[in-house]
């Protein structure tokens, strides 16, 4: 994990049942995104590969966790929440040696908020035509 340090990923319900289709298909290896061989999981750089295939040419994996963190701001969750979700560390180090705190029953509710955001979104939903946007 990021920093090397254990972190727990609470899931919404959405994520677990792609998790266990996932799993149909890969047919129950190791790993649920395996890379050549199957002994070992996709790079980092897999992601980001497969955008520019894509024609994603100015987006990258990394990008998909900035647009979470602004979206998630927007709606109103505690920076400390979002944080602890990225993995980020705090950048105060006196606040950081006290502040130990996971957040969990914030951060699944965060999680489950963002799946069904990202539903409505791929609903046409929540989307907006720009020449309707008020200046």
């Amino acid at each position: 994990m990021k920093n090397r340090q254990p972190h727990t990923v609470p899931l919404s319900t959405q994520a677990i049942n792609l998790l266990e289709t996932l799993k149909e298909i890969t047919g129950h290896q190791r790993w649920l995104f395996p890379g050549y061989g199957r002994d070992r999981c996709i790079s980092s750089h897999t992601i980001t590969k497969a955008l520019r295939y894509m024609g994603y040419e100015k987006f990258s994996a990394h990008g998909f966790r900035s647009t979470a963190s602004t979206i998630l701001n927007e709606m109103g969750f505690r920076p400390d929440v979002i944080e602890r979700q990225l993995s980020h560390l705090d950048k105060n180090s006196v606040r950081a040696s006290y502040n130990h705190a996971q957040y969990l029953p914030e951060r699944t509710q965060m999680m489950q908020q963002w799946s069904d955001y990202l539903d409505s979104v791929k609903n046409d939903e929540n989307v907006i035509p720009i020449n309707q946007l008020q200046r």
